[in-house]
């Protein structure tokens, strides 16, 4: 008989895994995908919105910018003191509160729009989290996601990283966020619409040896990876890591560009 998946114990593992290195060094690289989201969203002058699993605030700044109301959360207070430093210093007013994606502190139907990008995906407890964004919407409000797909490079990434260093026994992989048939059956009952766009984000890096540093030192999931393991193993991920990138590399021999796919998804609150 299998034991029960201790979701309580995966979230804390998970939150020092993002406390380590510096997620905002990764995650201000990704900007563009919280700006592009911001338009599928229609987002509007004095909107309310909440921006959960915000990270160092991608989307929080993207939909600050269009003049809206924003909240932003994560239940990593060092990335939202990330995301706060930003924020001030483009002179935009956010309100940084830490918050768990699975128990949000705020009222029903509070957020004309709630976003996450990349972030929401990594909640332990994946229906409760889809819940928990579907209560706080307003009735025609519209849920906003970016979500990276099982097939593309970060989905295999993390498929390359679980190989290595097997993910608990029962937990559910990030990437069914970014399979739309997932996604219909996680928010079934809340679903008044839903518009799924396959969108790609281009990592640009030297090399295939320069993005394994920069991960290995600042992306927590890949900078645990390795601290875990001894040095042969971790030589043997490297490698396979390096192998990865290569065979997905469309920059050339001088260079490493890697497109990797992920759902842009606007859900209307029905």
């Amino acid at each position: 008989m299998s034991t029960p998946l201790d979701t309580n114990a995966l979230k804390a593992r998970q939150q020092a895994a993002w406390a380590s290195g510096d997620y905002a060094v990764i995650g201000t690289t990704l900007q563009l995908v919280g700006e592009r989201l911001a338009e599928a969203c229609d987002l509007r002058w004095d909107e309310q919105v909440l921006d959960v699993a915000a990270g160092n605030g991608n989307a929080t700044l993207a939909a600050a910018r269009r003049g809206c109301r924003v909240t932003s959360t994560d239940y990593v207070p060092e990335l939202l003191k990330r995301g706060e430093e930003r924020a001030r210093a483009e002179h935009l007013n956010v309100v940084f509160q830490t918050a768990d994606a699975e128990a949000l502190p705020f009222a029903d139907g509070t957020y004309d729009a709630v976003l996450s990008t990349f972030g929401v995906m990594f909640a332990p407890d994946q229906a409760q989290a889809a819940r928990e964004l579907s209560r706080v919407c307003r009735p025609g409000g519209r849920i906003g996601l970016a979500n990276w797909t099982p097939q593309g490079f970060v989905g295999q990434m993390f498929k390359t990283l679980g190989r290595h260093v097997p993910p608990p026994a029962g937990a559910l992989p990030p990437s069914r966020w970014g399979d739309e048939e997932q996604l219909r059956v996680l928010f079934e009952g809340a679903l008044g619409e839903l518009n799924v766009s396959r969108q790609h984000f281009n990592f640009r890096y030297r090399s295939a040896a320069h993005f394994i540093e920069v991960f290995r030192t600042w992306y927590g999931p890949v900078h645990k990876a390795f601290a875990s393991l001894e040095p042969e193993a971790a030589g043997a991920l490297e490698r396979d890591l390096t192998q990865l990138l290569n065979e997905n590399n469309v920059g050339g021999s001088a260079s490493l560009v890697v497109p990797s796919e992920y759902l842009e998804v606007v859900i209307i609150r029905g």
